[in-house]
């Protein structure tokens, strides 16, 4: 009797312990049930989002695209996908920077995820880095070695890697390089009889030519070479006598028009004419650079813009942007058009130019006008910004560099940016160089717009944007600053794209570049 009990003991002992045992694993169940059900639908909302993303990238709202995307990748850190197609977004916005960053973290996440490698080495070609370009797009041949799409784009990266080490090879150092203007005598340039187009009578451009020469274009005919290397070279003499930083005076009762980038859209640059009148001494311009590469007329742009110039020096003045540059018209097209429409010479004429071309401008002492934005460093005055000696290729850093590629932020401080050059600046850094300037306003351009502008930095900062639905798919507005004086009070004109000839944007880029668009 008692080994019986003895036996019935320990069995219940053991069933207690299994109990005990069963009851934890259960407890710990109920625990964990909530944490995946939690998971669970994150990831299932995560997915929805993505959903969501795709419908805004495809309808060109690259901006909403890359909010979905966020939200996306803050429900699941994980999944490679949303940080490469938050990548290519960016890519649309020209933020290569942050593309590049977002697709490094998706072939962190997922080494073998060739989109990963392929977003990236479309943001490095973006910005002219031919050899990190390179190794990205060999990676995606090496993981899809049957993709024929993969070795086209290796084999035409290979091919501009070894065009820029030839260029590195034979290039003159800048200090040394002969001035190609001074080789040219357009005088000597004989005109065909059967040339119809405009003309110059001696050296003084007229209004009556600029709109002979504006209607030839419309009807998309070429001016010919000798009044083009007239319009360049004495541009080029006006630009060369001015400082870095230009101070424009407008009369009391006069009033003052900013632009932003035109971005070779010719016939919307019509269009703002037409809404806002001719540049003349009594409706003077500013064009606030990136004049140039993307759209398909950017030759008829500068040319028009020069020749205002000519005819006019105080109806029209003109600031370097980011695109006045050789590295950026190689990739976006001008260096290409104006080889097709005039020759060699003139791209070469061009680059030396556009590296005449002012930094910045001040209205009446109190509104700062640059294409990019402001300074890494704090106490930089508008003194420095004069002393800057412009007359060369835009650096990689350095205040010059920074007045051409900055941007605003919203947060205060400064943050890195989000092109990959310059940096990004906060209101508190705004407030600080208006008030160590004596200054009431930033305008600047740079950044398309939904509405073709943006009031920034507690009303301090005005970005404009002066290329309505922008290389034809953003589906943007532009828009126009008009100043009066004395107050300088900003009024704000927007408008819409109007039809162009059927030339699309990038027509005269480069193949490769092409090819990842």
């Amino acid at each position: 009797m008692e080994q019986a009990e003895r036996h019935i003991t320990g069995r219940d002992c053991n069933y207690g312990v299994y109990y005990l045992l069963a009851l934890n694993l259960f407890e710990k169940a109920i625990l964990v049930m909530p944490n995946m059900e939690t998971e669970n639908s994150n990831i299932s909302r995560a997915e929805e989002l993505k959903v969501l993303a795709n419908e805004a990238f495809k309808a060109h709202k690259y901006g909403q695209a890359i909010d979905l995307y966020t939200q996306a990748i803050e429900l699941n850190t994980e999944n490679a996908v949303y940080w490469a197609n938050r990548a290519f977004a960016h890519t649309k916005l020209e933020e290569y920077g942050s593309a590049i960053q977002d697709a490094s973290k998706a072939v962190e996440i997922d080494p073998k995820y060739s989109k990963g490698y392929y977003r990236r080495g479309a943001a490095y070609l973006a910005m002219g880095k031919f050899k990190e370009a390179l190794k990205d797009f060999q990676q995606v041949k090496k993981l899809c070695p049957n993709d024929p799409d993969a070795a086209r784009k290796v084999k035409e990266c290979e091919k501009a890697v070894k065009k820029l080490k030839f260029e590195e090879a034979i290039a003159v150092p800048e200090s040394e390089r002969q001035s190609i203007a001074d080789s040219i005598d357009f005088h000597s340039i004989e005109v065909e009889p059967q040339y119809s187009g405009a003309r110059i009578q001696g050296d003084v451009i007229t209004l009556d030519f600029v709109m002979k020469m504006v209607d030839d274009f419309k009807k998309q005919k070429c001016l010919h070479k000798r009044y083009a290397f007239q319009i360049v070279l004495q541009t080029r003499e006006m630009l060369r006598a001015l400082p870095s930083l230009v101070d424009i005076n407008i009369p009391d009762d006069n009033h003052f028009t900013v632009c932003g980038d035109i971005h070779g859209q010719f016939y919307d640059l019509l269009n703002i004419f037409e809404l806002n009148g001719l540049p003349s001494e009594e409706n003077p311009y500013l064009f606030n650079g990136d004049f140039v590469d993307r759209g398909s007329f950017s030759l008829e742009v500068i040319l028009t813009l020069f020749a205002f110039k000519c005819m006019s020096p105080s109806a029209i003045y003109l600031a370097r942007g980011n695109h006045e540059s050789k590295s950026m018209n190689k990739i976006y097209g001008f260096e290409g058009e104006v080889r097709s429409k005039l020759n060699e010479t003139f791209v070469e004429l061009f680059a030396e130019v556009f590296c005449c071309l002012p930094l910045a401008h001040v209205l009446n002492e109190k509104v700062f006008v640059v294409h990019g934005g402001l300074f890494s460093v704090d106490g930089v005055k508008l003194s420095d910004i004069r002393a800057i000696d412009r007359f060369f290729e835009p650096p990689e850093e350095g205040l010059m560099c920074e007045l051409l590629w900055s941007d605003p932020q919203p947060l205060p401080g400064r943050g890195p940016s989000k092109r990959g050059v310059g940096l990004s600046f906060g209101a508190d850094v705004t407030k600080r160089f208006l008030q160590d300037n004596n200054l009431d306003l930033v305008v600047r351009s740079h950044e398309v717009k939904d509405e073709g502008y943006e009031i920034e930095h507690d009303g301090k900062l005005i970005t404009v944007f002066s290329a309505p639905n922008y290389c034809d798919q953003m589906g943007n507005k532009g828009a126009f600053i008009r100043f009066e004086a004395p107050d300088l009070k900003p009024n704000i004109i927007t408008f819409s794209a109007v039809p162009h000839p059927d030339v699309k944007p990038m027509a005269y880029a480069n193949n490769f570049l092409r090819l990842f668009s």
